[in-house]
């Protein structure tokens, strides 16, 4: 790690997540959201006498050192990703709720940027597939940065473990977040966000009956749930609303692909498509791509050149300085 000061975090983190994984015997993503919640409390949990007064004791020298108000949101952030990339390994955790790579926030906050042009001193970014945060803490992280305003956040997940985990990152990073514990698809408190950002869960959506309330519900049998999932970002999103979503780049060739078509067709804006570089993905198979959609407003309108093409390799400094002109062009031409 070439931050050794958030390594130091990471260090302390990990190793009091370790101990609690044996005392408390629960799942290492557990342990780690109880170390994360001792730490930032300043207190260990104990709960029937666990963990136990030598633990305890180890504990609080770990954390001994630690001065939370000297590591910053993204340091707090990058150690925590780090931890869950650790925790999932162990657990065996699903690849639908696998850690979004950072370079895929990276890259979705640039596109953001191209957008949005804030009319408030607050910008609101909403995540109806959040998980553990780190997408769309880091998106809060780099707009804050980027936009010099403030941003909230609201989280949407029916996962109890990964919500828990994010709520105790939200915590560290001192992000202002509200996390809902639902399922996405269901009635939503979410409203006028400026900003969707997701790494949608691909699959089949298991209830029938709550699928045939959207429009790009599949005629007959289960509906895609990231289908559904996009349907119902831009319906949390105000008018002229953007929402970025990262999909299977193979989203519009299949069968089940023609409602989603159609609705898209109909209701929003489809401004773009990219595809993400193939490095960043072990199998060409799961290669993912960043779809752009906007809600209509007063101020937003179809583009008639929709930003199609491909990230470059983030290592190739070149090219991706060539891409980021490019992009910045197309904006110049198609969103004035």
């Amino acid at each position: 790690m070439a931050n050794e000061h958030m390594e130091s975090l990471y260090s302390a983190l990990d190793q009091a997540a370790t101990l609690l994984h044996k005392q408390v015997k629960t799942s290492f993503v557990e342990a780690a959201t109880e170390a994360g919640e001792d730490l930032q409390t300043g207190m260990i949990n104990h709960q029937d006498g666990v963990p136990d007064a030598d633990a305890t004791a180890k504990l609080e020298a770990l954390f001994a050192p630690l001065d939370l108000s000297t590591f910053s949101a993204e340091e707090c952030r990058q150690a925590l990703q780090l931890l869950l990339v650790k925790a999932i390994a162990i657990d065996g955790v699903e690849p639908n709720k696998q850690v979004t790579p950072d370079a895929m926030a990276e890259l979705a906050t640039f596109i953001a940027t191209v957008f949005i042009k804030p009319q408030t001193e607050t910008v609101k970014v909403a995540d109806l597939a959040v998980g553990s945060g780190n997408l769309l803490f880091a998106a809060m992280n780099q707009l804050a940065a980027a936009l010099k305003l403030k941003v909230q956040g609201i989280g949407v997940d029916n996962d109890d473990t990964l919500l828990a985990f994010a709520g105790m990152s939200s915590a560290l990073q001192q992000l202002d977040v509200a996390l809902y514990h639902q399922d996405a698809l269901g009635p939503l408190v979410v409203q006028d966000a400026d900003l969707v950002v997701s790494d949608l869960p691909v699959g089949y959506y298991p209830l029938d009956d709550r699928a045939k309330q959207f429009e790009t519900a599949a005629p007959k049998g289960h509906s895609y749930a990231h289908h559904l999932l996009i349907e119902q970002s831009l319906r949390a999103l105000k008018p002229g609303g953007l929402g970025l979503f990262f999909v299977p780049s193979s989203v519009f060739q299949s069968d089940e692909a023609k409602s989603l078509t159609a609705w898209l067709t109909r209701s929003v804006h489809f401004q773009g498509l990219l595809n993400l570089p193939q490095n960043l993905f072990a199998d060409s198979k799961a290669q993912k791509s960043l779809l752009i959609l906007q809600n209509p407003g007063s101020k937003t309108h179809q583009v008639k050149q929709v930003l199609l093409g491909a990230f470059p390799a983030l290592t190739d400094q070149a090219a991706f300085r060539q891409f980021i002109a490019s992009v910045h062009d197309w904006a110049k031409q198609n969103l004035a």
